[in-house]
């Protein structure tokens, strides 16, 4: 049976239509038609009411639900928990992240992430994002001193061999790897992002080359950009063809700045949550040596550091619009499009198109409420 979605802004990733319906068919999208094309005698119909409606968000950097922390309990549980959690805010899609931890932690996650994908092949886990445990030293942020390491190539190859059809990014310190390393983790298939970080300009723009074509939580966990110097940040900026993700929560960096990288790198700059956990039910964690406070709308370990956000995606994207100034469409295709073709997944999410899936997101005019809609 047919379901038309009726009255409603459609934000398609590529343009916004009035007075069309969305036509889906057996869970996917069938067509987009102006609305006086289609008739509804035969089809259940959504009336939105004039409310948005757009693909529904992804976010490819998500490290806990509103119980579990991926890292600390890498199981299905806590990824059904991350799921559920982003989903009732719009959040369709995710790429849970497992931060720098012993190489059993990370095969178990792995294990877990495939798991759940083929038991939930409906659920929008999309894989796994692997944040360390190839950091540097001195850019790690809140991750454990005693867990990050140099790569070697038998962990490199082990992480291959169980998480190459799983792992959808890495984050790594590529300074702190050889131009072999780089080549095995690229020729199979695992997209890398330059990430916790000490690396030059020059070191950074190798990398860049060699074929890292994202980097992980713009301005945070790098070397910055200054006049003489032009580090990672400058890199990124110097590169059209690299994707930087931006935590728009305004303690993760500044609005301005985010204005600055968004006049820079408009069609590849896109939204994460970063998120330590969802709904703020969590404020307190702790998880051997590291551990959380919430306090003023932020996480922070005992040391000061930042340890994650406590955003949501859809904040992001009322963030983008309210203190960025940038347009809903705009910050809607840095929550959808965007973030798909960062990880090479824009055949398949991100779009109001044909053949793609009837998962959605409902939101007003002033970005006040975000529901999903998934239509099977």
């Amino acid at each position: 049976m047919q379901t038309a979605i009726n009255y409603a802004t459609i934000h398609t990733g590529t343009q916004v239509l009035e007075n069309h319906t969305i036509i889906v068919e057996n869970g996917r999208i069938r067509s987009i038609e102006p609305i006086d094309n289609f008739g509804h005698e035969n089809a259940r119909t959504i009336d939105l009411a004039g409310k948005h409606i757009a693909a529904g968000f992804i976010d490819t950097h998500i490290n806990g639900g509103q119980k579990h922390y991926f890292t600390q309990y890498p199981t299905e549980e806590t990824l059904q928990d991350i799921y559920e959690s982003s989903l009732a805010l719009g959040t369709t899609h995710v790429l849970p992240c497992l931060i720098t931890s012993p190489l059993d932690n990370i095969l178990q996650g792995i294990e877990a992430t495939r798991s759940f994908m083929q038991k939930n092949p409906k659920a929008g886990v999309l894989g796994m994002h692997l944040e360390g445990p190839f950091l540097n030293l001195a850019k790690r942020g809140a991750h454990l001193a005693a867990y990050i390491r140099k790569p070697t190539n038998a962990e490199l190859e082990e992480i291959i061999k169980y998480g190459k059809d799983v792992i959808k990014i890495m984050t790594i310190a590529a300074e702190n790897f050889t131009d072999e390393q780089l080549d095995l983790l690229l020729e199979n298939g695992i997209k890398l992002s330059l990430g916790h970080s000490n690396a030059t300009h020059k070191q950074a723009q190798h990398a860049y080359r060699k074929g890292i074509s994202l980097c992980t939580h713009l301005y945070n966990a790098m070397t910055q950009m200054g006049h003489r110097e032009p580090g990672v940040v400058g890199a990124t900026f110097d590169n059209a063809d690299v994707y930087a993700p931006i935590i728009l929560d305004g303690f993760h960096c500044d609005y301005a700045a985010a204005r600055i990288a968004y006049k820079i790198k408009k069609d590849k700059l896109f939204l994460i949550s970063d998120a330590l956990f969802v709904g703020d039910k969590v404020t307190h964690f702790k998880w051997e040596e590291f551990d959380a406070y919430l306090n003023d709308g932020q996480y922070r370990n005992s040391e000061g550091n930042l340890a994650g956000a406590a955003i949501s995606m859809a904040d992001g994207v009322r963030n983008a619009v309210q203190q960025v100034g940038i347009s809903t469409e705009e910050a809607i295709k840095m929550a959808t499009i965007r973030a798909a073709k960062a990880v090479g997944m824009e055949q398949s999410i991100g779009q109001i198109a044909e053949g793609f899936p009837a998962t959605f997101v409902v939101f007003d005019e002033a970005l006040n409420h975000f529901e999903p809609l998934i239509v099977q």
